[in-house]
């Protein structure tokens, strides 16, 4: 049996000794042992972030490996590979992300707040009475979860 040599195309920046990374045309192309394996539009970033992780987690390359090839901070690296480990591929791309809402006015906290915006209760005031930040109760309502009635 004849012992093959990974061959990695021209412009190929190497990650690990198995791994490599190259761009073309605003596409990213990850190699494994000269072959294509995986490959995400060049701004991307959940991409970036779920494939570099599951490199680490098949052991084809080292977290460090990763930080020095693409120039990123260590704790970027350790976040993205715990939500691999921990949610895997629904982490990066699944329906589980926060979908616009103040994490504080949720629940009873909104009821109450409604109801004294349906009094006519300055935004202001609501916000210093229920612990909130203005700018919260401001953003529910551009997002339509509370309503602002008129007063007159």
């Amino acid at each position: 049996m004849q012992l093959q040599l990974p061959l990695f195309p021209t412009g190929t920046t190497l990650i690990s000794d198995c791994l490599g990374v190259y761009e073309q045309e605003g596409l990213v192309q990850y190699i494994v042992n000269g072959l294509p394996v995986y490959a995400h539009p060049k701004d991307d970033l959940k991409a970036f972030r779920y494939i570099t992780s599951n490199f680490i987690h098949q052991g084809l390359c080292r977290k460090t490996e990763i930080e020095r090839c693409f120039h990123i901070s260590e704790d970027s690296v350790q976040r993205a590979y715990k939500k691999f480990v921990e949610k895997g591929e629904s982490g990066f791309f699944g329906d589980d992300a926060r979908k616009g809402t103040a994490h504080k006015i949720t629940g009873d906290c909104r009821l109450r707040i409604q109801k004294k915006l349906d009094k006519g209760q300055s935004v202001n005031s609501i916000a210093k009475e229920e612990g909130v930040r203005e700018s919260a109760i401001r953003y529910g309502i551009k997002q339509g979860y509370l309503k602002k009635t008129a007063v007159g």
